[in-house]
C-alpha cells in the first residue's frame, strides 16, 4: 500500500485528492497538511511514501519545506502541485530533488499515475506542464550553456538522443513509444539510462538539457 501525504491549505483541494486517491486499491491517504511545517512533522511521524505538496501555503511555504523534508524523512518521494504561473518555482523544486510535478487541474487518472510513479522510484511530470516549462527558459539561454549542453549529449547513442527529444517535447513513456515504435517499457529502460549518463535527477532536468542543446529543434 502507497502511503500519501496531501498538502495543501485548501480543505475542499485537500478533500477532492483525498477521495480521488482512496478510491485506488493501492493507495491509502494516511495524513492530510495545511502548510509545509504540518507536512515536515505528518511526513517524519507518519512515514509516508509519497507526498503531495502545494507550493504557495501559509506558515511555511512548500518550497521550504521541500528542503527540509529531504532532510527530516528522506525516503518520502515529494510531488509538487502547481499551476502554469508558477514555472521559476517548479524548476526551483525540482533543483532541490522533488519527484516532479502535476497540475491541481489533473485528470484523476493522471494523479494516481503520478502517486504509483513516485513512490516507485520515477519522476512524474505533467507532459503538457513540462514543455511549458521547458519553453519558458529556451528564449534565456545563452551560447555558452548550449554548448555545455551539447558536450554531455555526445556520451548518447542516436537512439538515445531520439528518445530524449521526445522528452523535451513532454512526451510520457506511452507517447514516445507510439512515436518511434518502442514498447512503453524500452522507452522507460532508455529513460533511465539517459539521466544516469546525463547525470539527471528527473526528466524536466534532461528535457531542459535537450532543449538547452537545440535537440529536436
Amino acid at each position: 500500500m502507497i502511503k500519501v501525504l496531501v498538502t495543501d491549505d485548501e480543505p475542499l483541494i485537500r478533500a477532492g485528492i483525498r477521495m480521488i486517491l482512496t478510491s485506488a486499491d493501492d493507495i491509502d491517504v494516511v495524513a492530510e497538511a495545511a502548510n509545509g511545517r504540518e507536512a515536515i512533522e505528518l511526513a517524519r511521524a507518519q512515514r509516508v511514501d509519497v507526498v503531495l505538496l502545494d507550493i504557495q501555503m501559509p506558515v511555511m511555504d512548500g518550497l521550504t519545506a521541500l528542503t527540509e523534508l529531504r532532510r527530516a524523512a528522506p525516503d518520502a518521494r515529494v510531488l509538487i502541485l502547481t499551476t502554469f504561473g508558477e514555472q521559476q518555482n517548479v524548476l526551483r523544486a525540482l533543483a532541490e530533488g522533488s519527484a516532479g510535478f502535476l497540475l491541481k487541474d489533473s485528470a484523476p487518472a493522471e494523479l494516481m499515475r503520478a502517486v504509483r510513479a513516485a513512490a516507485a522510484g520515477d519522476a512524474y511530470l505533467s507532459p503538457g506542464a513540462t514543455r511549458h516549462v521547458v519553453d519558458s527558459l529556451a528564449s534565456g539561454q545563452s551560447v555558452r550553456r548550449a554548448a555545455q549542453a551539447r558536450r554531455r549529449l555526445e556520451t548518447l547513442s542516436d537512439r538515445e538522443l531520439e528518445v530524449l527529444a521526445l522528452l523535451g517535447e513532454g512526451l510520457s513513456n506511452a507517447d514516445a513509444g507510439q512515436r518511434i515504435h518502442m514498447s512503453e517499457a524500452t522507452v522507460k529502460t532508455y529513460v533511465s539510462r539517459i539521466l544516469a549518463k546525463l547525470g539527471c535527477e528527473n526528466r524536466v532536468q534532461a528535457a531542459l538539457l535537450a532543449r538547452d542543446a537545440g535537440l529536436g529543434t
